[in-house]
């Protein structure tokens, strides 16, 4: 092979690397990019899948508002996890269809969906999961009545 051979080769592979940079850059330049709705929803689906489920409490349904002035519906909610307390919400304001904010009573328990090598990445609602209690089970009224008796001491007939 010649030296001009040679000078031919690394002439046109350099072409071919070259165009395919540019083709690279093209597509990632151009490419549809996913909105943050498409974002929130995919990590939902991650977590519904592959997330760990703990106890957790419901703490509040706060409205506030957005950057773009709309309206939106949060749910905090708190869970333990090794010790360590998380304090987190979760916008619930596109998923009117999935659960209703009457339905969230505050200091009820909950189940909450983690992921394990990050556990204040969690949801306590998703399309297809939910852990949000309707009510609390008549064990927990029960007991309820039982200590508010026995905090007020013993009764006398007066």
């Amino acid at each position: 092979m010649s030296l001009h051979d040679t000078k031919i080769l690394q002439i046109a592979a350099g072409a071919a690397l070259l165009a395919g940079a540019a083709a690279l850059g093209a597509w990632f330049a151009l490419r549809k990019r996913p909105t943050a709705a498409q974002i929130e929803l995919e990590r939902r689906q991650f977590l519904t899948q592959s997330g760990r489920i703990v106890d957790g409490t419901l703490l509040d349904v706060a409205e506030i508002p957005g950057e773009n002035g709309e309206i939106l519906t949060m749910l905090q909610y708190d869970y333990r996890i090794g010790g360590v307390d998380y304090e987190c919400s979760q916008d619930i304001t596109l998923m009117g269809d999935v659960v209703s904010v009457a339905h969230v009573r505050s200091g009820f328990p909950c189940s909450v969906r983690y992921q394990p090598g990050n556990p204040q990445n969690s949801i306590v609602v998703a399309e297809k999961w939910s852990g949000l209690r309707v009510n609390l089970p008549r064990w927990c009224f029960e007991n309820q009545e039982k200590l508010q008796s026995e905090s007020l001491g013993p009764q006398t007939g007066d």
